[in-house]
């Protein structure tokens, strides 16, 4: 599983007619088409340009098993040989009821049940919905209001956008996204607390913050508070200072909220424990699942719900209102399933514990004194750095730079894949790029991709125009 890559694949048929027209996929650029990824295994991609790749952040944070993980592979052709599909109006499946078994053993936080859908997005929706029934279940049908948290990201559909504080991804749809939801400041340390605040006193100016609004918007009007307990790709691998969510579960609970845990991005294993939550003492009444739940191997995610929750929807209109036509689906969960069957068994969050300590090591020693790096962050294997034209100021790059995307492609030539995001401030400022390798990775993968990532950077930053 280290560094030592397979013989490149020499690009052929479907690369080579690929080559000669533009593609009729509508791509996330229509100005360029990507190369066509051709095969995985391990850390490495292997694509259409002949490169080998080292997955160095899991394309965005996903792939925690890496590539052509046998036993998932043997997973999926065996429910395959068995169950393709059947619709949950009139059945369960096999998969699916062990991977909730499995994932919810010993009720964690008091969560009891999974429900399992396709993505992030739609387990977002699912969370704010079930919410928003479980109020009127239990008589409080003025419960209709979310807080979250700007420069937060829970989903691209309309409902998770609108409870997101991307405000890049959230301009052109302003005009059509939900007023139900309503912003707080995220805990963002770096920029944000005052030179002459402690921990304890940011964190209490911002517990503060979050009580207002509740008065503002009226305490009983408040059906749930919605956070990343680490920050995904919007704030770059931010996780909250001590007494954080502590303060946050205490409003919740004061005003008779429920607070609803995203962690997409950061939880199945991501940050060193197997819900990034634990590291806060704070469980949730909800908590969105998706990208470590399946690695990639099928499109799954899902929500975990608190026991209350769920006897409150037994006793009153007996099922939830909600659902989708591939809701946990049957090879998708047998590839779950094996995918956390790996992680248990093969104890890859020791190693991600011990990963990460040295991915964080290599990227302080590499990068901690740059000029042009002012702020290294994150836990697990889930890693940033947020880049400045001045340490001093923390005064960003001018954004039509585009600086993430020149160390994406630096980074790419080198042989490494990580993941870029621009508007790290407000949408439209700052730099980040986020590395998040493989649960998998040895100590040589950690060494290759903080050397590439160094070289990339420096490179990036060279190429930059006089003054930029």
């Amino acid at each position: 599983m280290g560094v030592a890559s397979p013989v490149g694949l020499t690009p052929g048929g479907c690369a080579a007619s690929h080559a000669a027209m533009r593609s009729r996929l509508l791509q996330r650029n229509l100005r360029v088409d990507p190369p066509l990824a051709l095969t995985g295994q391990g850390m490495f991609i292997h694509d259409s340009n002949g490169r080998a790749v080292i997955d160095g952040s899991g394309g965005a944070a996903v792939a925690c098993l890496g590539h052509g993980h046998p036993r998932v592979l043997e997973a999926m052709r065996a429910q395959m040989d068995r169950l393709s599909y059947a619709h949950t109006a009139l059945y369960s499946c096999e998969p699916a009821e062990q991977l909730a078994d499995l994932v919810l053993e010993g009720e964690p936080g008091g969560l009891t049940h999974l429900y399992l859908c396709s993505s992030g997005s739609e387990g977002v929706e699912a969370a704010l919905k079930l919410a928003r029934q479980y109020f009127v279940e239990i008589g409080q049908p003025n419960r209709r209001k979310f807080i979250a948290r700007r420069q937060s990201y829970h989903g691209n559909t309309l409902g998770a956008l609108a409870a997101g504080g991307n405000m890049m991804r959230r301009a052109i749809y302003q005009p059509i996204l939900s007023d139900a939801f309503h912003h707080v400041s995220p805990c963002y340390a770096y920029r944000d607390r005052r030179d002459d605040e402690s921990d304890a006193q940011y964190v209490a100016r911002l517990a503060a913050e979050l009580e207002a609004e509740f008065q503002t918007l009226g305490p009983d009007t408040v059906a749930a508070f919605i956070a990343e307990p680490v920050v995904g790709a919007t704030l770059g691998c931010v996780a909250a200072l001590p007494g954080y969510f502590q303060a946050v579960r205490a409003i919740c609970d004061r005003h008779g909220a429920l607070l609803i845990l995203d962690e997409v991005m950061s939880g199945m294993g991501r940050t060193g424990t197997m819900h990034a939550w634990e590291q806060e003492g704070v469980p949730p009444d909800i908590q969105v699942v998706a990208k470590g739940l399946g690695g990639g191997y099928q499109p799954i995610g899902g929500i975990m719900i608190g026991g209350r929750i769920i006897e409150a929807l037994r006793d009153g209109s007996g099922g939830f209102m909600h659902g989708h036509t591939y809701q946990a689906h049957p090879i998708a969960s047998a590839a779950a399933l094996a995918v956390q069957q790996v992680i248990r068994e093969e104890g890859l969050l020791d190693n991600v514990r011990a990963m990460g300590a040295l991915l964080e090591q290599r990227l302080t020693e590499r990068l901690g004194n740059h000029r042009h790096v002012g702020d290294i962050r994150g836990r697990g294997l889930f890693w940033c750095a947020e880049f400045v034209a001045d340490r001093a100021s923390k005064a960003v790059f001018d954004p039509a730079l585009k600086l993430n995307e020149r160390i994406k492609r630096e980074a790419y030539e080198r042989g490494l894949a990580c993941y870029p995001m621009a508007g790290t401030i407000d949408g439209k400022r700052g730099d980040h790029v986020i590395l998040s390798p493989p649960y998998i990775a040895t100590a040589a993968d950690i060494e290759a991709i903080v050397a590439r990532f160094g070289d990339a950077v420096d490179a990036a930053i060279a190429s930059l125009p006089p003054g930029g």
